[in-house]
């Protein structure tokens, strides 16, 4: 198979992972991560996702996602991992810098003579502010969607149908999830204007979306990377212009051989915390960078 020459990007933003879980769709992930060449490389929160870590399962295709990371620092690519609700146990690592790898609660950015504002997004869920019991409940629930989608639509497949998505179609439903979505990207952009950011970028609802926002007192660009579960979206920004990636649009990187098995999955041990893992990760790029 011919080599794909990689797209030159200034700015790639993706969030919502959520590697260790069921849902993640980490070979569509590592597919696109193969076809970029990012000059900066944003993880808008929620990549690890530590809520779930209890379920002892880490496959291989979710850890050839964290290696095509690595590639990325040890080829200089500046990484911001900023940190999410489901993998706020980071946060107590706010500062942390390893060559080109940063790890931040937020960041600012200047880009082409504009301010752009990067945080997760969580700060405006008020179910995690005031009861994450009744957040984490809720991402079981949404887990469990995912199991049976998954399983419906290896069945719609195999009949020639297309894919459904149950928690996509229940969350666009419920008019208090509009309710909330609306309010969130409001929110976002109100502090973005008053505190004169051009670019407000998040992640957290699930939903890939690239407007202007308008108030009484200015305008920012709303921006929101998606998930990595559903849309399979990404934001990207090359020649001064945000654009919104989505894979299912992407032929070029679903040509991309699926090599990962089923007897390829790897369970880690219950007795490693996620903190083990990280340092494993730190080793594993100190180990990449000093071959070279």
């Amino acid at each position: 198979m011919k080599k794909n020459k990689k797209r030159k990007l200034d700015i790639a933003v993706i969030s919502d992972v959520h590697l260790g879980t069921f849902g993640c769709r980490a070979t569509e992930l590592h597919n696109y991560l193969k076809t970029i060449n990012p000059k900066i490389l944003i993880l808008n929160g929620d990549i690890i996702d530590i809520w779930q870590f209890n379920k002892r399962y880490f496959p291989k295709s979710h850890m050839k996602v964290i290696k095509q990371l690595m590639s990325f620092i040890t080829s200089g690519t500046k990484v911001y991992y900023i940190t999410g609700n489901h993998d706020e146990m980071l946060r107590r690592f706010e500062g942390f810098r390893l060559g080109s790898f940063e790890i931040v609660n937020k960041v600012v950015l200047d880009i082409d003579g504009k301010k752009g504002w990067f945080f997760h997004g969580d700060v405006f869920d008020i179910t995690m502010q005031h009861s994450k019991w009744l957040a984490k409940l809720g991402s079981v629930g949404y887990d469990f969607l995912i199991i049976l989608n998954t399983v419906v639509n290896w069945v719609s497949e195999k009949l020639g149908h297309s894919r459904l998505s149950f928690s996509k179609k229940i969350k666009n439903s419920v008019k208090g999830a509009i309710k909330f979505i609306n309010d969130f990207e409001s929110t976002a952009a109100d502090i973005a204007i008053d505190n004169n950011y051009e670019y407000v970028v998040c992640g957290h609802i699930h939903k890939a979306e690239m407007r202007m926002i308008k108030n009484e007192k200015g305008e920012t660009l709303y921006l929101n990377s998606g998930d990595w579960i559903e849309n399979l979206t990404a934001l990207e920004y090359v020649n001064k212009q945000w654009s919104l990636y989505e894979y299912e649009k992407d032929e070029i990187a679903q040509k991309i051989p699926y090599n990962i098995e089923v007897s390829d999955v790897e369970l880690i041990k219950a007795e490693q915390t996620t903190s083990q893992l990280f340092n494993d990760l730190l080793v594993e790029f100190n180990i990449q960078k000093f071959s070279k």
